[in-house]
This record gives structure tokens, C-alpha cells and sequence, in this order.
């Protein structure tokens, strides 16, 4: 299969990349024809080729982009660098870069490549720190592959002053080094980055086409992946979990259940209790086993066994860990917490259509994920306006977490708000 088979429902952003690669590969291409025929002349390279190639390219050095939360930009931005580190021979016959089987194809995706590096953070942000180490790496040659590729997933979360160390890498970048940068909007990275990178917009995939993944790649029933596609509104990633993860189900069940719930201050207050110790727990349940894997692995390297003491002068390491999970706990509990508000979001826009004679913006067929009743209820009783209000209090809430408001508190103040409407 093709690098873009993953890339749902993006069929303008794939054409647009695809034409990238190949020029990219031809720039490669003649760099390397260029190269042979100045050794065998024993000659300065000829760089004419080059420039003739370079010459109105669809490639570029800096890529952004963006998209809503599931559209799938990290994929694309993983599936183009896979392109670029293409070595088919079909290329030599017009094939386009990015089959998916070649070695360079292969080890790209599953993230092998000693070319491509695929930068994520599990932190809040990206500091200074790390961002030089990466622009340091980015100054290398390719080691093997035709392009050192840069995939930097969180460029949202990068600080002021890792935003400037990142800039002068981007403004004047090594020769064949791409920069692959991933954020939700352009206004989430700074004005200088985001003029200097070829800016690439993706869209929320089709429910159809996400379930239609969810059944060919996964092997999730039919009916059980098109009700998960719609109850996420076409978010990949959320899609596969719910379908994949029964907890993660019925974890939606309880905060689609929460606006039956509100209809007392002290329904209010237990009601925002619960979804705290659910995101709580939920982000316990994805750091546990990850946690005690990195612990058992730094303590094994500085050479720590089990049952004695760690050697000393290890204990800063062993801190620095702890900070970090602790950290990324932080973050897991804040990304679950924003993922119940967006499922509570939706709930109320299925009660503003329903109070308007519109359709059901998600409808969800079956498999317990259908809150129809409850959206019935809350319809009848009370008014658009209201429930316009909810859906701002709901946006509020989110607003806060961000501003780094305590967690129970923001959340006590919009389930409150819920109940007055």
C-alpha cells in the first residue's frame, strides 16, 4: 500500500505532497548524477543541475501543518516523510515517490529511519533545551537515507524562547534537511516560523471514510467503527479507542449522562468530583505500565539492580524522571479531562439541533453510545438560549484548564453554570 492510504479523506493534500516528493526525489536525483560526473572528472560539482531542478519546485524545506484534533496532520506529515526517504525502483520508471514497501518507505513509518526523527511530547511544553539538541541534529548530513527529515508533532506546545532557537534552524536550514512541523491552527505558531514554512490546511476527515479505516486496518466491526467515527465527530484517533477500548466507552457513557445529573448544586459538585477522578484515573491507567517501564530501564542502565541500593551519584537522574512522569501525568489527566468536555460539548449541540428541528450534528446508531434520550430530555426542557449558554460555559471551562486554573475548581464552576443555564 501507498504512504497515504492512512491519510483519510486529505485527497488534495496527498496530490500537493506527492507532486513535493517528486521533485524532492529529483533534486536528490540529479544531486547525485551531479556528484558521480565531477568525481569521474575529477572536478568541482556542477551545481547547475541542481538549481534547474530546484527551479520552481513544488519542495520546499519547511512544511506546516494544521488541522482540527484527528485530521490527521502528524499522519501526513509521517507519510511525507516516508515519501522523501522513497527508494523504489519504480521511481526510475515514473512511479511516484512513497510506496510503502520499499526499505526507506518502511522504516519511516515504523519509525526505525536514522534519518527521521519524529519529535512528540508528553510534557506540557517544549523548552529551549531540547529544541537546541534538535536543531544541533538537524545540521547533519543524511546518514544513509535522501533527506534528514524533522517531524515535530507538539510545535504548538513550544515555548517563546524555543520557538526563537527553532527559527534561525528554519531560516536558514542545512542543505537537504525538511522540516515537518504539526500544530491545530497557524495563529499556534509564531508569526516568524509560520512565514518562513509552506503551509499545508487538513480538514476533519468524513465519518464514512474513518470507519471505513477502522474496518480495513484494524479490523474493527463495521457497525461498531461507524458508530464510534460519528460519536467523535471523524477524530481518528478517538474513534479507534473507543472501538478498541470498552472503558473508554463506557468512560463516555458516565459524561453523557452528566446533564441529567446537574439539577442540584449538590448534583453539580458530585457531578464534577466524578469527571476529575475519571480523567484522574484514566490518566493513572495510561502512565502506570509506561512509568514502571522507564523506571526498570534507567535503573537497569546506571546500573542499579533489584532489591539493593542505586549506585551513587544516580539519584539526580532518578529525580529527572520523576519530575518528567510526573509531568506527563499532568498532561494525560488535562488532555482526558478536555476530551469529556469536547464529548459534553457535543451533547449540547445535539440538544440545540434538536430544539431547532435539525438534525443530530453525531448522530450515533447503537453499540450504548447513543445519549438520544438524554438529549430528548434535555431539550424539552429548556430553550436555545440556554443551551447556548452551556456550550460557552463548556468553551470556559477549557479556556481555564488552559490558563492553568485548578482542575476541580473550573470544573465545579461550569457544571454550576450548566444547571442555571
Amino acid at each position: 500500500m501507498a504512504v497515504w492510504d492512512d491519510l483519510v479523506g486529505q485527497d488534495r493534500v496527498a496530490s500537493q505532497l506527492t507532486a513535493a516528493a517528486r521533485d524532492a526525489d529529483a533534486y536528490v536525483t540529479a544531486h547525485a548524477r551531479a556528484g558521480a560526473d565531477a568525481a569521474a572528472a575529477h572536478v568541482a560539482v556542477d551545481t547547475t543541475a541542481e538549481s534547474a531542478v530546484a527551479a520552481g519546485s513544488s519542495m520546499t524545506h519547511a512544511w506546516l501543518f494544521t488541522g482540527p484534533p484527528g485530521s490527521g496532520r502528524s499522519t501526513a506529515a509521517r507519510a511525507f516523510a516516508a515519501a522523501l526517504q522513497c527508494v523504489s525502483p519504480d521511481r526510475a520508471l515514473g512511479g511516484a515517490p512513497g510506496c510503502g514497501f520499499c526499505d526507506g518507505c518502511h522504516t519511516a513509518l515504523v519509525g526505525t529511519h536514522a534519518d527521521v526523527d519524529v519529535v512528540r511530547t508528553e510534557q506540557l511544553t517544549i523548552g529551549v533545551k531540547e529544541t537546541r539538541e534538535l536543531v544541533r541534529r538537524a545540521q547533519l548530513s543524511p546518514a544513509g537515507g535522501r533527506w534528514q527529515v524533522i517531524v515535530l508533532e507538539d510545535a504548538d506546545r513550544l515555548t517563546e524562547g524555543a520557538g526563537n532557537v527553532l527559527l534561525k534552524a528554519v531560516e536558514e536550514p542545512a542543505p537537504r534537511t525538511v522540516w515537518l512541523l504539526c500544530a491545530p491552527s497557524t495563529e499556534d505558531v509564531l508569526p516568524t516560523i509560520r512565514s518562513r514554512c509552506r503551509h499545508l490546511g487538513l480538514r476533519t476527515p468524513p465519518g464514512a471514510a474513518v470507519a471505513d479505516l477502522l474496518a480495513r486496518r484494524d479490523g474493527i466491526d463495521p457497525a461498531l467503527a461507524a458508530a464510534c467515527a460519528h460519536a467523535t465527530g471523524g477524530h481518528i484517533g478517538r474513534a479507534r479507542r473507543l472501538a478498541t477500548d470498552e472503558r473508554a466507552r463506557a468512560r463516555r457513557t458516565a459524561v453523557l449522562r452528566l446533564p441529567l445529573r446537574v439539577d442540584t448544586v449538590g448534583g453539580c459538585l458530585t457531578a464534577a468530583q466524578e469527571l476529575i477522578d475519571a480523567a484522574t484515573e484514566d490518566a493513572k491507567q495510561v502512565a502506570e505500565e509506561l512509568d514502571a517501564r522507564e523506571t526498570d530501564d534507567l535503573r537497569a542502565a546506571l546500573g542499579g539492580t533489584e532489591g539493593k541500593r542505586m549506585p551513587r551519584g544516580t539519584a539526580g537522574a532518578m529525580k529527572e524522571l520523576e519530575d518528567r512522569q510526573k509531568r506527563r501525568a499532568t498532561r494525560t489527566q488535562r488532555d482526558s479531562l478536555d476530551l469529556a468536555l469536547t464529548d459534553l460539548a457535543g451533547f449540547y449541540r445535539d440538544v440545540l439541533a434538536h430544539q431547532i428541528g435539525a438534525a443530530p450534528v453525531h448522530p450515533v446508531p447503537d453499540h450504548g453510545l447513543s445519549a438520544a434520550e438524554g438529549v430528548a430530555r434535555v431539550a424539552a426542557g429548556s430553550r436555545p438560549e440556554q443551551t447556548l449558554r452551556r456550550m460557552e460555559a463548556i468553551l470556559a471551562c477549557r479556556e481555564a484548564l488552559e490558563r492553568n486554573v485548578a482542575p476541580l475548581l473550573a470544573v465545579e464552576a461550569m457544571t454550576l453554570a450548566l444547571r442555571t443555564g
